[in-house]
């Protein structure tokens, strides 16, 4: 079953086609990579599913519900959730904080509880502060509770933005260059927590990456763009031996696209 599915999707800024007639069908479960050279259109998929773009031509799907006519908290509200190339965090909160913060979305308790600290509330904030301390140990920052995001290492400001987008139990998790500016050994930690996480939280990923290693060890099926347009569709390898793609992205013997 397709959770997420893109039927003929279009997008045009002004004379510029980004996106033109992309298919595309991410089944529940699964870890399905987009990839392409910058330019390629992945970023701008990510906003049109996302409901920052608005699409031109064509249908976005998630859970058998059209999305694309949502606004961007809406699509949220459904249980997709994403990341961003550039770190979005709350710099001057601790790594703690900035988890807390987004598990308040799932809060079940109201404003009066709040003020009033009635026992609804107290269970509720007992609860959300087991959530964030699961998410910490889970993205290995549980030694990095009390640190402020903008002191932690770049590699770590990735890893906690991954868990505060966790932290609003999404469905769907879209993972913008998630290991961008990450070592070798960095990188390898993070497929590790990737598989860990899609497996706990019972989640469907669709990452856009550049490094190759990741997206073949990491992803059940991969899409890749040129110039907006579908080049080739398949498992890791396939994609590996696909002529075209060796040509238009790899080159022989490149490790990255």
């Amino acid at each position: 079953m397709s959770l997420l599915e893109l039927k003929d999707v279009t997008k045009q800024f002004g004379g510029l086609t980004a996106v033109g007639n992309v298919n595309l069908k991410v089944e529940e479960n699964m870890i399905y990579g987009l990839i392409g050279p910058n330019g390629a259109g992945k970023t701008t998929i990510f906003n049109l599913i996302t409901g920052i773009y608005k699409t031109t031509n064509g249908e976005i799907y998630f859970n058998d519900s059209r999305i694309d006519d949502l606004k961007s908290f809406q699509i949220a509200d459904v249980g997709v959730t994403r990341t961003f190339q550039n770190i979005r965090l709350f710099k001057n909160l601790t790594t703690y904080e900035n988890i807390l913060t987004a598990c308040h979305f799932n809060t079940e308790y109201s404003m009066l509880d709040a003020v009033f600290r009635s026992k609804k509330y107290v269970k509720g904030e007992k609860l959300l502060h087991e959530q964030a301390v699961e998410l910490l140990e889970i993205m290995g920052l549980e030694n990095r509770k009390d640190v402020v995001a903008e002191n932690l290492p770049y590699g770590l400001q990735r890893r906690l933005e991954i868990a505060r987008a966790l932290a609003l139990r999404p469905k769907l998790l879209l993972l913008d260059e998630p290991a961008a500016g990450m070592n070798p050994e960095e990188t390898l930690q993070l497929l590790d927590l990737i598989r860990k996480a899609r497996d706990q939280f019972k989640l469907t990923i669709l990452v856009i990456e550049h490094h190759m290693d990741l997206i073949m060890n990491l992803c059940d099926k991969i899409t890749v763009l040129n110039f907006g347009k579908e080049l080739a569709e398949g498992v890791p390898d396939d994609i590996q031996n696909n002529p075209h793609v060796i040509e238009a992205y790899l080159g022989e013997g490149d490790a990255e696209c």
